[in-house]
């Protein structure tokens, strides 16, 4: 059956690649629900869903407007996985328009559970300085859901660089086995990282101009830094130019 497709910007989440992605991973249709995005919202500047939707474990925070035929598509979530512990947190249209969600990046927020095993929001302070959105996350922590508190962090230097604090999102839950197992140098540590930081100082430029494109002492500049970076992190020669 033929879905629903943006007009203006192409969906760069195909469902033929979520399933590939559940397939790859051992989920089988018990385990996963396949949820499309709002063609509509793709086209008002939504690109990934991590623009309108962000969850943490049991809690999914998202915009009125996130999922076309939201309503069947938790349905078929509630009845998969039940609906007891599961919090589906809506924010509505009428307070947080999508343009307003875009701008201040409110779904690209990080979610934390606590050690209290509440959760609170970190979020950039576009949120904080965008009226709609700080009056929204003000109420949303008086509402009875998990997420009780509300963080402001300074990341415009990311958010310029078209990031935001889902950049810094990914997590890997590992056991202690799986812990040991990894690369210490990756780990980071205070040492580590007064050597990443060096690293960055020593190597990395504070402008770059068209001509500097053109210069073969930028490709040696990166190598050298390139280099560098494998030996502080001990990965081995990881780049063709190393072999």
């Amino acid at each position: 059956v033929s879905q629903p497709a943006p007009k203006r910007y192409p969906a760069r989440q195909t469902l033929e690649a979520s399933q590939a992605i559940a397939r790859l991973h051992g989920l089988g249709d018990e385990s996963a629900v396949f949820i499309q995005q709002n063609p509509d919202v793709i086209d008002q500047g939504v690109f990934h869903n991590d623009v309108i939707a962000v969850g943490n474990q049991n809690v999914l925070f998202f915009h009125q407007q996130a999922f076309l035929n939201t309503a069947s598509a938790l349905a078929e979530v509630r009845t998969k996985f039940g609906d007891g512990e599961l919090h589906f947190i809506e924010v509505p249209t009428a307070e947080v328009s999508v343009q307003d969600a875009v701008k201040s990046y409110l779904f690209n927020t990080q979610i934390l559970t606590l050690p209290s095993g509440e959760m609170a929001i970190i979020a950039p302070t576009e949120c904080r300085d965008n009226p709609a959105v700080s009056a929204y996350l003000a109420r949303l922590v008086t509402l009875g859901t998990p997420i009780k508190g509300v963080h402001y962090m300074d990341v415009k230097q990311s958010m310029r660089n078209g990031g935001g604090p889902a950049c810094l999102r990914l997590r890997v839950a590992m056991n202690d086995t799986e812990l040991a197992a990894v690369n210490p140098a990756c780990l980071i540590t205070d040492s580590q990282f007064a050597r990443l930081d060096a690293w960055v100082e020593k190597h990395y430029r504070d402008s770059l101009a068209l001509d500097d494109l053109r210069d073969p002492a930028l490709v040696m500049e990166s190598r050298t830094a390139l280099d560098e970076l494998t030996q502080i992190l001990k990965l081995g020669s990881v780049y063709p130019f190393q072999r």
